[in-house]
């Protein structure tokens, strides 16, 4: 069974998320973030399971979609690293998920 780190910035994206879902229903931005989190959980058991991002073929990140969220990941052979969320609606950003995979090779 796979471990789950989740880097902060991956955290303060639900978060941001979660807020802003919230300014008009907060009972649906904690739904929100129950979905989230029980789908990551999922990944300790099938770390491989998710789709690799149309932007991001050829690379070793995936994810897993949780509506309205897409959540990428790496998987090294023991450790599901969670590095970023962001709304399906958004454009992606790559460069994010470099920076945050450096973050979290310092801390494992």
């Amino acid at each position: 069974m796979a471990r789950i780190v989740w880097a902060e910035p991956a955290l303060s994206d639900l978060e941001a998320i979660a807020d802003y879902i919230a300014l008009d229903n907060a009972e649906a931005a904690a739904d929100l973030v129950r979905r989230v989190f029980k789908h990551v959980d999922q990944l300790a058991k099938h770390p491989e399971s998710g789709s690799r991002p149309q932007e991001l073929k050829s690379s070793h990140y995936r994810q897993i979609v949780q509506p309205p969220c897409r959540v990428f990941y790496r998987f090294d052979g023991k450790t599901v690293y969670i590095l970023h969320v962001m709304r399906a609606e958004r454009s992606f950003r790559k460069h994010l998920l470099s920076l945050r995979e450096r973050g979290s090779d310092r801390r494992s």
